[in-house]
């Protein structure tokens, strides 16, 4: 079986992650050393930010829920700050699901679950 091409799209978004996840995991390394309250737990949704972004490069469908599933934790979060950061991380979510959902998308994701099935 042909498996198309990663969208640009979702190859941004998946570096994105991987960026994202490994800045925030230094950033909060030093918070979990000292055994800062919440420190490991801010580094372990670090490292599913890393997981999902490099899971997403290798077409696993589940990385993009996951990915998706990081974001509504980090818009449900949000939802306890102000108005205007809910809004922001509402609306990075929107635009992620709508990445990540898209007909493109789906049929790359859904390709690379049956190649790697049929293996």
């Amino acid at each position: 079986m042909n498996m198309p091409r990663r969208p640009v799209s979702v190859t941004i978004l998946a570096c994105v992650y991987l960026v994202v996840g490994a800045v925030g995991f230094a950033y909060h390394f030093r918070e979990m050393l000292s055994l800062q309250q919440g420190g490991v737990w801010a580094e372990l949704t670090e490292l599913l930010a890393i997981v999902s972004g490099a899971f997403m490069l290798r077409g696993h469908d589940w990385a993009r829920w996951l990915a998706l599933a990081w974001m509504v934790f980090h818009v449900v979060l949000s939802a306890f700050h102000s108005s205007r950061e809910f809004a922001v991380h509402g609306l990075f979510c929107a635009v992620i699901a709508w990445i990540l959902f898209r007909s493109q998308a789906t049929r790359y994701f859904r390709s690379a679950l049956f190649t790697s099935a049929s293996s």
